[in-house]
């Protein structure tokens, strides 16, 4: 049996699909090089933006009529504007400006990979996160800890988090999961660990927010080293997706040496039907694994139910989010 209904496309439709890249590709550019940021409330003619930017007259024009056809310019008089939404959302210097587009800029170079990734089943090579770069790095951060700030204190209110007091964040970026772990319950301390060159940047976070005396961090790989031990509840959030299946195997182990006895492991990610097909966002981020890591993939269901077995954990649930994902639950006796 078919694993989805099919829709019929019209040929425009289809045309519309395949062009959808350049109006995406405008907003890219002009995000990366400041235009929004530069315009900000003023009227500015292009020759004047280039100046600011430093890029090309004649070429900086034509991207801002093109912004301006795509509505996310305004232009009178040989002058351009913002739109309200571009000021309010693209402009660095609004309060609601969106940082975690520099990290889809980034991901427009991996994406541009995927047919030859496809022909051989390996992306382009990849430097270790802590050899991407400053920039990169920092723009990832903060494009997870965008949504996951967001997210964090639904989901943890969900949890059952009786006789929990300490937990352990496995790969959790700027924190914000421990965060709202401390936050959900006076009594609980959280440790992220994470990358070298990860920690300073969650440590900028959990600063900010004042909960230094509450979260702290421990730097690792996780592929390579221990975890610590005596937690009562191991968290892995986006985590296993950029694993193959024998990383995963090999840190659900880990996971059951941190935890103390009873504790529990709760996994969270885009966990696949068995058609692979569904849940959809889960269909296309298993290409972005593909063009981003050397092995990552979205795993289904019984894949996680059997590396957790075979660590030792029992008593397998699963529940669902508001947010697309699930969470995988497992205890350690």
């Amino acid at each position: 049996m078919p694993v989805n209904s099919e829709r019929s496309f019209s040929r425009d439709e289809i045309r519309a699909t395949a062009y959808a890249f350049q109006q995406s590709r405008v907003l890219l550019t002009a995000y990366e090089l400041g235009i929004f940021s530069a315009i900000d409330d003023g009227l500015c003619r292009s020759d004047e933006i280039a100046q600011k930017l430093g890029t090309d007259a004649r070429a900086t024009d034509r991207l801002l009529n093109a912004l301006c056809a795509i509505e996310l310019l305004t232009k009178s008089d040989g002058r351009f504007a913002n739109t309200a939404s571009s000021r309010k959302y693209l402009s660095s210097k609004s309060p609601a400006y969106i940082p975690s587009l520099m990290h889809t800029v980034h991901l427009w170079d991996s994406w541009s990979t995927m047919t030859n990734a496809v022909r051989t089943g390996r992306g382009a090579p990849i430097a270790e996160v802590n050899d991407r770069g400053g920039a990169w790095l920092t723009s990832f951060i903060s494009a997870m800890h965008e949504r996951a700030s967001r997210q964090a204190p639904q989901v943890i209110s969900q949890l059952d988090l009786s006789g929990v007091t300490r937990v352990l964040d496995v790969g959790g970026g700027s924190g914000a999961y421990a965060m709202a772990f401390a936050r959900a319950r006076p009594s609980i301390r959280s440790t992220v660990f994470d990358l070298p060159n990860v920690v300073p940047i969650t440590r900028g976070y959990i600063e900010q927010e004042g909960l230094a005396d509450r979260v702290s961090t421990s730097q690792g790989d996780y592929l390579r080293d221990e975890l610590g031990e005596g937690y009562h509840l191991v968290f892995l959030s986006a985590i296993i997706h950029s694993n193959s299946p024998d990383e995963n195997r090999q840190l659900m182990r880990k996971c059951a040496r941190a935890l103390s006895s009873p504790g529990r492991i709760i996994i969270q990610d885009f966990i696949m039907d068995d058609d692979r097909v569904t849940p959809p966002h889960g269909a296309l981020f298993a290409l972005n694994m593909l063009v981003g890591t050397d092995s990552g993939d979205t795993y289904t269901e019984a894949e996680v139910r059997r590396w957790l077995l075979e660590a030792g954990f029992t008593e397998i649930s699963r529940q669902e989010t508001p947010f697309g994902t699930s969470q995988i639950i497992g205890v350690r006796h």
